[in-house]
């Protein structure tokens, strides 16, 4: 199954990357509910979060813990919220969402309409 979290992974499609390691990539979200919105994979294709070997599973959340972290220092909010939803990509990943309120995470409110040179601007500023 090829998605397009497997097209970044193999540089077909570029991304905003906010960190990598050996096993897992996180980057911006292009539709994202808030500035700073970042999606985790894994490098292993699995398409169900559960499907994920156990190790795997608790490494993707520690690598998302650090990557949450990561992102607040430079995000203005009060929390990361975390989501995993499953159905819009057959990709396991974790939504990372900067929030200031529950009404923040909320799926099914309109994504912002974020220009590529603003999302390249948050991704610098995360990190740096």
């Amino acid at each position: 199954m090829s998605t397009v979290f497997t097209k970044i992974l193999s540089g077909d499609v570029p991304c905003f990357k906010i960190a990598e390691n050996d096993r897992f990539l996180a980057f911006l979200d292009i539709q994202p509910l808030a500035l700073g919105h970042t999606l985790v994979i894994p490098k292993i294709e699995t398409d169900y979060i559960f499907d994920m070997e156990s190790e795997e599973y608790a490494e993707m959340w520690k690598f998302a813990q650090t990557v949450a972290k990561k992102v607040k220092v430079k995000i203005d909010c009060k929390r990361i919220g975390v989501a995993v939803i499953g159905l819009e990509v057959a990709h396991a990943h974790i939504h990372l969402v900067p929030i200031s309120n529950v009404h923040d995470i909320n799926f099914a409110a309109p994504k912002l309409d974020v220009s590529m040179e603003k999302l390249a601007e948050i991704a610098a500023e995360i990190n740096s």
